[in-house]
């Protein structure tokens, strides 16, 4: 099971997704090409931070890079990438309003007693 290179790959994946600055980052990115000083303003994080996700991003080939005089622009690979995105915000929002329903229950029957 472990040695299943598509699960590995998929694994690899969510691997780089699962920080919060770098879903940001794609979230950003996902409305358009950005400088690496957009990012870095948009983020309020130092330059090195950045880089340092961006750089995790770029291992996976989830965004593209592309340089024009001094600066560096970046882009999500693959638009399906916000699609990913777009499906865990409902995943979580559903699990959510699971959740604050469970609680409304649990707060009526305490009422009740």
């Amino acid at each position: 099971m472990q040695g299943d290179p598509l699960r590995r790959f998929k694994a690899d994946i969510f691997q780089a997704l699962a920080h919060p600055t770098r879903i940001a980052i794609l979230e950003f990115l996902g409305k358009g090409e950005l400088s690496a000083g957009a990012l870095m303003e948009k983020l309020g994080m130092e330059q090195a931070n950045v880089s340092q996700h961006l750089a995790v991003l770029r291992a996976k080939r989830i965004v593209a890079n592309r340089k024009a005089g001094n600066q560096v622009f970046y882009s999500v690979q693959d638009p399906i990438i916000g699609e990913v995105l777009s499906l865990m915000r409902t995943y979580c929002r559903a699990r959510l309003k699971e959740t604050l329903g469970m609680l409304g229950e649990t707060r009526k029957a305490v009422r009740v007693r």
